[in-house]
């Protein structure tokens, strides 16, 4: 057996099991117990499991937060497929709401360039790089309290504008999503914002995610997975969402 459908395998074991074994791997694979560390490694560095002594588990722990700088430089080409596809579910008319994240900021990125008359709501302050006089797109901004390490704006400045607007949809970055534990967050108060965003939207709200925070679980809760209707996501994202029970619906962004 190759490496590649071995760590398949191990995939599929640790999503039937929630955990799986080094000692155990090794028996049924008939190789090596430093075969399989690497296997797991490699797994853990695509943000595909989290290791533990003696083996791994799918589910991760999210403690603190990535400074914005860092998140924006990852993964690119997966936010940039998720924030195409994202524009694909927008029509002319649309309200919308978008929060904070730098695979939200690719939502906004292609939602403008499709010069769609839409009216895009945020507290997403990168958003204003993408800006010109020229955008169909009309963007308002929520206000709130300025986080220079996500570079949005949140907390309960952010509720009295979200709490006049009815949106047809909303497209909300996560720092970790998971079936059991929700969409969740390393800050409260941008909880609270993105909160308020899904309670304000009518239509469908769709979470948007690369693989790396499947199945990861953060300091705060925003809603929980069932007030999710959708995930967007890459191939990764996909691949560990599709086995799980009670799952969204599942778009994946080639």
């Amino acid at each position: 057996m190759i490496p590649a459908q071995r760590q398949q395998q191990i995939l599929a074991m640790i999503r039937s099991n929630g955990h799986v074994q080094v000692s155990s791997l090794s028996k049924s694979f008939g190789v090596s117990e430093l075969t399989i560390r690497r296997d797991l490694k490699y797994l853990s560095d695509r943000g595909l499991l989290s290791r533990r002594f003696g083996g791994a588990v799918l589910e991760k722990s999210a403690k603190f937060e990535i400074d914005y700088s860092e998140k924006i430089s990852e993964f690119k080409e997966e936010k940039a497929a998720i924030g195409a596809k994202a524009a694909e579910l927008v029509e002319d008319g649309d309200i919308i709401c978008v929060n904070g994240g730098s695979t939200a900021v690719s939502v906004v990125e292609s939602l403008l360039k499709t010069n769609k008359k839409i009216t895009i709501v945020t507290n997403n302050v990168d958003v204003v790089r993408l800006l010109n006089k020229d955008e169909n797109a009309t963007v308002i901004f929520t206000g709130g309290v300025f986080r220079a390490k996500s570079r949005s704006m949140s907390g309960s400045l952010s509720s009295p504008l979200l709490q006049n607007i009815w949106a047809n949809k909303s497209f909300i970055g996560v720092d970790g999503f998971s079936i059991k534990h929700g969409l969740t967050v390393n800050v409260y108060e941008e909880a609270l914002t993105t909160q308020t965003m899904i309670e304000r939207t009518t239509g469908r709200v769709y979470a948007v995610a690369a693989g790396n925070k499947i199945n990861v679980v953060c300091n705060f809760k925003a809603v929980d997975s069932s007030k999710i209707d959708a995930v967007i996501t890459d191939g990764i994202g996909g691949q560990i969402l599709e086995n799980e029970p009670d799952a969204p619906d599942i778009i994946v962004a080639d």
